[in-house]
């Protein structure tokens, strides 16, 4: 259908995303010569993790995929599987604040009193939306909204709107999954315990299983859209959806089980350093605060 260097090209281009992920690489690239030149050393996981979620998304948006999205069902639901789950869960994962502050110009650091009007706000919105509640209810909500089928019928026919649907999907998975994995000490973002991070993975999970498995089981055509669109591939429209259904069902579940995963392993992580760092000695006289063996 597609030659390779004919599927790589932009079926709708749109120069805000390439700016976006072209600034976002080399700022990182930048960060890490930086980096490497001052002893900090990221190793080869985090890079990769990083610059693969970015890859990803800029695949899903910016090549002849877009085009498979507008016109496949299950394709579609594979592209906001990137945007709201994979690729901002390996950018979060990379926790890249420190090598992206490093890539930032000197000007940059500057310049930051005359954006201070525009930060305060900011900062105040980004707070609001990163409080627990919220963000599992964004999270969830944004997949129900766009998946309501006359809201996406709307979306799917407008260049406008399918352009905000996916926006709002990938942005709203890079707040989701920041707050998930943040590492950070307690700052902007909220530090919250590795149980509470746990306990919202497992509340988002059966809202997606729900509504994954209603659109799979469906004997309805749901997203009638595609066959005015026109299907890429001679798929049958219950066919497509039910493959749909299954990748909002079974993939973004496995998502919260895989990131459950990691937060144990850094919490145990955690545990064991704690443990491992010998605790400060007590104030003389005390006997309990003694190293000398009795």
């Amino acid at each position: 259908m597609f030659s390779t260097l004919q599927f790589l090209q932009p079926w709708e281009p749109s120069l805000a995303i390439q700016l976006l992920c072209a600034f976002a690489v080399g700022l990182y690239i930048t960060g890490l010569v930086k980096g490497r030149r001052s002893g900090h050393r990221e190793g080869f996981w985090k890079p990769f993790a990083f610059l693969l979620g970015v890859t990803l998304m800029y695949f899903v948006t910016q090549t002849q995929y877009d085009y498979l999205s507008q016109h496949m069902f299950f394709i579609h639901r594979i592209q906001h599987l990137v945007l709201h789950h994979l690729g901002p869960f390996l950018i979060a994962l990379s926790a890249p604040a420190a090598v992206l502050g490093r890539g930032a110009p000197d000007s940059a650091r500057r310049s930051r009193s005359f954006l201070r009007p525009l930060w305060v706000p900011a900062r105040s919105a980004y707070r609001i939306l990163q409080q627990p509640v919220i963000a599992t209810v964004l999270f969830v909500g944004l997949i129900f909204f766009w998946l309501t089928p006359s809201i996406h019928f709307d979306a799917m026919l407008s260049a406008q709107r399918y352009a905000l649907m996916n926006w709002s999907m990938a942005v709203d998975g890079l707040l989701f999954w920041w707050l998930i994995l943040n590492r950070a000490p307690d700052g902007l973002t909220p530090q919250l315990s590795y149980g509470r991070r746990i306990l919202i993975l497992a509340v988002i999970m059966p809202p997606q299983s729900v509504l994954g498995a209603y659109i799979a089981l469906s004997k309805q055509d749901l997203f009638d859209v595609y066959a005015v669109c026109g299907r890429a591939w001679p798929v049958s429209p219950l066919v497509d959806q039910q493959i749909g259904g299954l990748v909002t069902w079974i993939p973004s579940s496995m998502m919260s089980v895989v990131a459950a995963l990691i937060l144990l392993g850094f919490m145990f992580r955690e545990h064991r350093t704690r443990r491992s760092t010998p605790s400060p000695a007590g104030p003389p006289g005390n006997p309990l605060s003694s190293t000398t063996s009795v």
